[in-house]
């Protein structure tokens, strides 16, 4: 989290809505052997939780199924803000992001949770492709038994939200448009937007 209270937020609906648009972050968690990171998909359960999969061959889905804390990272759109967008330019660059930190004991899911979680991500991600979605029934048993045997489903439940949103909330209204269609330019809209809409 950035130490700039400027840059926070307690909007629990958005902080929902990055994890549902995102729906990929990173998992850290000390283990015996090191800090240790995995990479997965994610799904808020809306009621404080996060689900996530592993393999079950993950240097964390050991320890992380004895109960750890863990931190999740889900990072949002992000970009160089360069000096030139400024209105004096005797300044130094920096970047505009949005973040997510999670933090959180862990628990393995049984499987009808694991079942559950990954038919919902299934939903959800096909539902925002154009065209006939694909179903999990389309796959044999041989392959979705398969799939279950090579997995571990955790479910986190949320101990602390800190999101940063670091949007250029410190410059004015106009210089916060200038870096905007700067960043626009630079093929970061889905950021422009946010520094646009969010940061006013």
């Amino acid at each position: 989290m950035h130490p700039n209270p400027l840059y926070r937020t307690d909007d629990r609906d958005l902080m929902e809505s990055l994890i549902d648009e995102i729906g990929f972050g990173m998992v850290f968690a000390q283990t015996p052997d090191g800090p240790r990171v995995a990479h997965t998909p994610l799904l808020s359960t809306g009621d404080g939780a996060v689900q996530f999969h592993l393999a079950r061959g993950n240097a964390l889905a050991r320890h992380l199924a004895a109960g750890a804390e863990a931190l999740i990272v889900v990072n949002g759109p992000d970009a160089y803000v360069s000096p030139r967008w400024y209105a004096n330019r005797d300044t130094v660059p920096t970047w505009d992001y949005i973040a997510l930190e999670i933090e959180g004991r862990v628990r393995k899911m049984e499987d009808e949770g694991l079942e559950a979680f990954l038919h919902a991500a299934i939903l959800r991600h096909e539902g925002r492709l154009e065209g006939e979605p694909w179903r999990a029934e389309e796959s044999s048993e041989k392959v979705w038994g398969g799939l279950f045997r090579g997995i571990v489903g955790f479910e986190m439940e949320v101990l602390a939200w800190r999101p940063t949103l670091k949007l250029s909330q410190n410059k004015q209204a106009e210089e916060r448009e200038r870096i905007a269609a700067g960043l626009e330019a630079a093929g970061h809209s889905a950021l422009a937007h946010l520094v646009r809409n969010i940061a006013s």
